[in-house]
């Protein structure tokens, strides 16, 4: 494969990676899409084989990405309207104010979610944050696995397989 092609691979990963922080890019889908592009480009089954671990740490990384904060976010007792609402405010917010209203939109929700929950603004506040925590843990852990994918696919680039 010449090295144009796995360049233009490697940046849409690269692109996929910066996809699982600004949540409007498909990051970790972007980098699989990739990944199997560069399967049925090469040549053999070693490149197959490669992206089939690259599919299978994209998948457990995906799920991790779900189970994990989830488990923390009941052990805080937020209920999932409150992710709803911070879901709601993020989209608002992306439109009201350009580049940090995703994040701010977010925030705002999810405050305004526990403090009608909660009606004290100190817990809503100390509740935000543990729900803020862990969406911060389930990002940590979609980047994680897509590091580790771009890496295997890297390694294997820079061996010769495919």
């Amino acid at each position: 494969m010449d090295v144009g092609t796995l360049v233009l691979i490697g940046l849409a990963m690269a692109v996929g990676l910066v996809g699982v922080v600004i949540p409007v890019i498909p990051g970790l889908l972007l980098v699989a899409v990739a990944g199997l592009g560069w399967a049925i480009l090469a040549e053999g089954a070693g490149p197959w084989v490669v992206f089939g671990f690259m599919a299978v740490v994209l998948a457990v990384g995906t799920v991790a990405k779900y189970v994990l904060p989830s488990r923390t976010l009941r052990q805080a007792g937020a209920p999932a309207s409150t992710l709803v609402l911070g879901a709601l405010g993020g989209i608002v917010g992306f439109f009201v104010i350009p580049v940090i209203g995703l994040l701010v939109g977010a925030v705002a929700g999810i405050y305004l979610g526990e403090l009608r929950r909660l009606t004290s603004s100190r817990a809503a506040g100390r509740s935000t944050l543990a729900t803020l925590r862990a969406i911060g843990i389930g990002l940590l852990i979609e980047l994680l696995a897509g590091v580790i994918a771009v890496a295997i696919w890297f390694v294997s680039v820079l061996s010769g397989v495919g």
